[in-house]
This record gives C-alpha cells, structure tokens and sequence, in this order.
C-alpha cells in the first residue's frame, strides 16, 4: 500500500476533478472516482432531496448514507462536517441546529471549500462556515462540538484511528457523532486494494468492519450504534476494469461484503447547558459561538 502521503495526494488530486463532475456521474460511479456504471445509477449514495435544510447546488452524490437523520442534532448545537465537500450535509444540520446554533464543514481539496463557501453565501447563511483543513489534524480546538457527522469520508484517510481519536478530542463531554461509512467483510482482490482509482473511490481505503468499530471502542467512546447498514454492489461493468472475468466470479462468489454502516456513539462526561441567545441575537442571526469558545 502506497505512504499515508501519497494516498492524501491521489484523493485530493480526484476530488478536485469529481467537484466538476456532474451528480448523476458521480452516483453511478464508486465516490465519483471511477468510470460511471451502465447498469446501475445509484451504487453508494442515499436519496437526501426529501430532507430538510436540502441544497441540491451542494450535493455531488458522494455519499454512502444520511448521517444527519440520525444525528440527534438540537437547536443551538455546535455541529462539525468531516470531509465536508459542497456543504451538503452542512445544510442540512443547520436546518436542525436553527440560527442559534453554529455548523463547521471541513475538507482539505480547495475547490470543494470554495463551492460550499459560495453555496452559503447563497443562502445568506452567517452560522455556517467552511475551514480547509485534514480531518486526521482538525483545525478546530478541543471540546467545540456537541455533534460531529460524516459521509463516507473516513475511508478516504490512510490512518483512520487517528482521525477517531481528533473526533474525541473535538466532541465536548456529552457529545456525539453519526458517521456514514464503507467497511469490509473480507477481503478484498489485490487488484482492487492496490488501485488508486478505487482507492479515491471508497472501496480500497475500506478496512474490515470489526476492526473500525474497535477502533472507535478503543478510544474511549459509549454506546456505541449501528445506525443503518446496507450492502454496496459494485456492478460488473465497473469491476471489469480492475478483474478478469474469473476474478469477477470468484469475487461476487467469495464471500466479500462491502457495507455502509451509520454509527453513532457517545463521548462520556455531562453536558454542558448552552447559553440563551437574547432576541436580538436571534433577529439577526448571530452564532452563540463565542470567538473565546474556539468554534468561530
């Protein structure tokens, strides 16, 4: 497998492209980054456009999950995007966090911080806000969010137990994350595992679904929920890129699963109670973020 570096680089390059892709490319393929399937429309990604808070300028089709309908976000939550691309789910989760709250996307390709930057400004939106930043080195201080959601994005990073820890060290005591994700059960071909396209496509940078759950366990996290859980079928069409026919039958015959799974979990300690905005603030849509708070 190629260094944590190299494989950050292979990602950010393709996603740069796959932000000037249409949605409907982007749902056919695997995350955008492989060729579009023939045969199947929507290989990872749930269907957001009856949710509310929904931007269609801000969906490229990139997900494996609805993460924020099962968020738990409240009004006045501080909520955190990982990997947070034209906004998409930054939207939505202000729609549940209200003008009291505050709403952080972060993703490191700059042009998909200057699509959801202008995506806000569309919306006249001055309580959300995107930072360009690796999610394994967040660029927000410790004990910020009440909540943190993702989208099939923590595959993309080599070193996942680490971004795992930086989402700890982010949540306030009493917070919580729910996070959409591609996992295996067992293991993939080589050819599969070593190619880039489909490493920036979700598959290769999966790992196996036990381990990601330890991982989340063994940093410290409480009760722990699989939210949701579906199978993804990689049509052949698009397999037939990487295996031979015998390796298409042996792989769809071989026992291999690849899911996306929404988890949610808990960091322990006792909430603390937000402070009441006064009715101005309120009127003009100021953030109860202080800039003392480290979350603006």
């Amino acid at each position: 497998m190629k260094e944590e570096q190299e494989l950050k680089n292979i990602v950010r390059e393709r996603y740069a492209k796959i932000a000037e892709q249409g949605k409907a490319e982007n749902a056919a393929s695997c995350c955008g980054a492989t060729t579009p399937s023939n045969k199947v429309y929507n290989i990872m990604m749930d269907d957001y456009s009856g949710t509310d808070g929904y931007l269609e300028d801000a969906d490229l089709g990139l997900g494996c999950g609805l993460p924020t309908q099962f968020a738990k976000i409240q009004k006045g939550d501080t909520v955190i995007d990982l990997g947070s691309g034209a906004g998409n789910d930054c939207f939505v989760a202000r729609h549940e966090a209200g003008i009291e709250g505050k709403v952080i996307g972060i993703d490191f390709t700059p042009i998909m911080i200057e699509k959801a930057r202008a995506n806000a400004e569309k919306l006249g939106y001055n309580n959300v806000e995107f930072r360009e930043g690796d999610i394994d080195n967040m660029p927000v201080n410790e004990n910020v969010a009440d909540v943190i959601v993702s989208n099939c994005v923590l595959n993309l990073v080599p070193n996942k137990k680490k971004v795992i820890g930086e989402i700890y060290r982010v949540l306030k005591p009493g917070g919580h994350f729910s996070i959409s994700d591609i996992v295996l059960v067992g293991e993939l071909p080589n050819e599969l595992q070593e190619d880039a396209e489909m490493y920036a496509g979700c598959v290769a940078g999966a790992i196996q679904k036990s381990e990601y759950l330890q991982y989340i366990q063994d940093q410290g996290f409480e009760n722990i929920t699989i939210q949701k859980e579906k199978p993804i079928q990689i049509p052949e069409d698009i397999l037939s890129k990487y295996l031979s026919a015998k390796g298409i039958q042996d792989f769809n015959n071989g026992g291999t699963g690849i899911y996306s799974i929404t988890v949610y979990a808990e960091k322990g300690g006792a909430k603390a109670q937000k402070p009441k905005l006064k009715l101005s603030e309120l009127q003009t849509g100021s953030s109860c973020c202080e800039p003392s708070s480290g979350c603006c």
